[in-house]
């Protein structure tokens, strides 16, 4: 078979792994050598293919330094503006909107196409999730949720959905780091979202697709209206700081951004 016809088939096969989620943003690949022999290929037909994935932007090659699927698959959603979108507080209630939009198809999807892989991975990214908790960093909590939700994503096994999930990611552990800073001082917060996520969980291992998905709407649901509770407390304290005369605390009333949500 001529080079370049095999050349092509790798080509094809490696873009599969990539458009699934196998090959991921930043991940590095074997040595040449070892990938050869993983293809069952030439090491001039894998070397004419990874340097058509380069021109396509889809691998950056290092000379002397390995080859690595590049960094920028999701560049449309982590430009500035997105980057502004993630900071803003105003942002968080129409990520939310959309978490639930995103995250009740990917339950529903989990649950019918999970393997046995997705059920390990699923098993392991909840158990750090939980760990992760009572540990004074928010950051590490918020990224292990994220984490969790990631794994939804990729046992729906939509290509498309995973890829958008994978894009938001940034934008997803922003907002759940910010509902944590903010909720986390509420009581009996921690013990229901610990009961959703492991029903969450519970839905997908067992392949319940109607109840995963009503899980997932209940998740979001329950944090936005915990803001909403949240805001209309802050305003009634507002209310009884203006009775008071007492303005000096009423601007930070006035800005909290949890009261935008």
């Amino acid at each position: 078979m001529p080079n370049h016809r095999i050349s092509d088939t790798i080509v094809k096969r490696m873009e599969a792994l990539i458009l699934e989620g196998s090959l991921k943003p930043g991940e590095k690949l074997p040595a040449e050598r070892q990938l050869s022999v993983q293809l069952g290929v030439s090491r001039p037909s894998l070397r004419e293919a990874l340097h058509k994935l380069a021109a396509r932007n889809l691998v950056d090659i290092h000379r002397g330094g390995g080859t690595y699927i590049t960094r920028h698959l999701n560049r449309t959603m982590e430009d500035p503006l997105m980057a502004l979108i993630a900071k803003s507080p105003e942002s968080h209630k129409d990520v939310l909107e959309l978490r639930h939009a995103l995250e009740s198809v990917a339950a529903f999807f989990a649950a019918r196409r999970r393997t046995e892989s997705d059920k390990s991975t699923l098993r392991e990214t909840y158990k750090q999730l939980i760990l992760s908790h009572g540990k004074g960093d928010t950051a590490a909590e918020a990224k292990a949720d994220a984490d969790f939700h990631l794994a939804i994503a990729a046992a729906s096994h939509n290509q498309v959905l995973i890829h958008v999930t994978r894009c938001m990611f940034s934008i997803m552990e922003k907002n759940i780091g910010f509902n944590l800073d903010v909720l986390y001082n509420q009581p009996s917060v921690f013990e229901q979202l610990r009961e959703q996520h492991h029903s969450l969980l519970s839905a997908i291992l067992r392949g319940d697709q109607e109840k995963a998905r009503e899980t997932a709407d209940r998740h979001i649901a329950y944090i936005e209206a915990c803001f909403l509770d949240l805001g209309e407390k802050q305003k009634r304290q507002a209310r009884a700081l203006r009775r008071q005369g007492n303005l000096a605390d009423l601007s930070h009333q006035e800005d909290n951004p949890s009261l935008n949500l």
